[in-house]
């Protein structure tokens, strides 16, 4: 948390946008970065799974599985999110679905309706709730 941050720095710029007012029914495979304004209707990864920058937007859906490096959700995503280095949940952040991450940053009033699995490596640790025993 504190401290110099390990891992891959997110892609600096967009190389691909999908606009407001386009849907998207099929599979998206990006490199780069990509942002959502529009709607998808199917899986979105990056080529290199560790790589890769998906930013969806406050007015933006996608419903399918999430696949990328680095992701930023501010709109509404229903289907699993693997980010497998970091994720940012802003304020308007909807998923429903399972959640996979590495380093996680979520802001006041996203919501996550789902499990959350914290990914070290190669191994997976699922963060429970704490009993009251």
């Amino acid at each position: 948390m504190f401290g110099i941050k390990k891992g891959r720095a997110p892609q600096n710029s967009i190389d691909s946008l999908i606009g407001a007012g386009t849907r998207v029914d099929g599979n998206v495979i990006f490199s780069g970065g990509l942002r959502v304004d529009g709607q998808v209707r199917g899986n979105i990864s990056s080529e290199n799974v560790q790589e890769g920058t998906l930013v969806i937007s406050e007015k933006a859906s996608v419903e399918g599985a999430i696949s990328v490096g680095h992701v930023v959700i501010n709109g509404t995503v229903i289907g699993p999110v693997f980010a497998c280095e970091s994720l940012e949940l802003l304020p308007a952040a909807r998923v429903t679905g399972d959640v996979e991450y590495h380093q996680i940053e979520m802001q006041q009033g996203a919501v996550i309706q789902g499990r959350l699995v914290h990914q070290i490596n190669a191994r997976t640790v699922e963060l429970k709730l704490a009993s009251s025993n």
